[in-house]
């Protein structure tokens, strides 16, 4: 049965964050509104490609524009069955947004499903969602998760697994979007 699915972005989401669950959940059958505070369908934000190349942290490419199809102002929480937290350097600015926290509370709340990765679990710890939780995240999210009161589950060293508690799905980065993706698509 198809669901309607939310998806939160903004300016410098990370493009294949964006773009891989976009397009497969999209291919399996689900709705998904991509939405950005602040602007409507049609719009466009930046995207950035963030690689692993050896460095001590990863690198970061220009993007793609992604093409948002529907309008935030026009979101309504209760009439979504999930919600998607890219990642990227968006979620830095998205969670000082209160529209975007009470938007993710309403999800934790109704024990809706929610699938963050890598920095997208920034918005989480704003929100006081993720208390009491297990999550993956990028390594450099860690110390937020833990002093918000989540244990941080380590990654594998190919950053390619995700991590499922009760209806939070999370990962360290695109790399697990076969993970991240099947455990998203089993609660849904």
């Amino acid at each position: 049965m198809s669901k309607r699915i939310l998806m939160i972005v903004g300016d410098f989401v990370e493009d294949y964050e964006v773009m891989v669950p976009f397009q497969t959940l999209l291919t399996v059958g689900h709705r998904v509104d991509a939405v950005c505070p602040d602007k409507k369908a049609g719009d466009s934000v930046a995207t950035a490609i963030h690689d692993f190349e050896g460095h001590q942290t990863y690198s970061e490419k220009p993007g793609h524009q992604f093409r948002l199809n529907a309008t935030f102002a026009d979101v309504a929480a209760e009439d979504y069955d999930a919600l998607v937290l890219p990642g990227g350097r968006a979620p830095e600015y998205l969670r000082l947004d209160d529209r975007v926290l009470s938007i993710v509370r309403h999800f934790a709340a109704a024990d809706k499903p929610i699938g963050a990765i890598c920095h997208g679990l920034q918005i989480l710890t704003a929100a006081g969602v993720v208390e009491g939780r297990s999550c993956q995240a990028y390594p450099a999210v860690r110390p937020e998760l833990e002093r918000a009161g989540c244990q941080w589950i380590q990654p594998s060293d190919g950053l390619d697994d995700a991590h499922t508690d009760n209806n939070l799905v999370t990962a360290a980065a695109w790399p697990a979007h076969p993970a991240f993706l099947r455990a998203l698509l089993a609660l849904l």
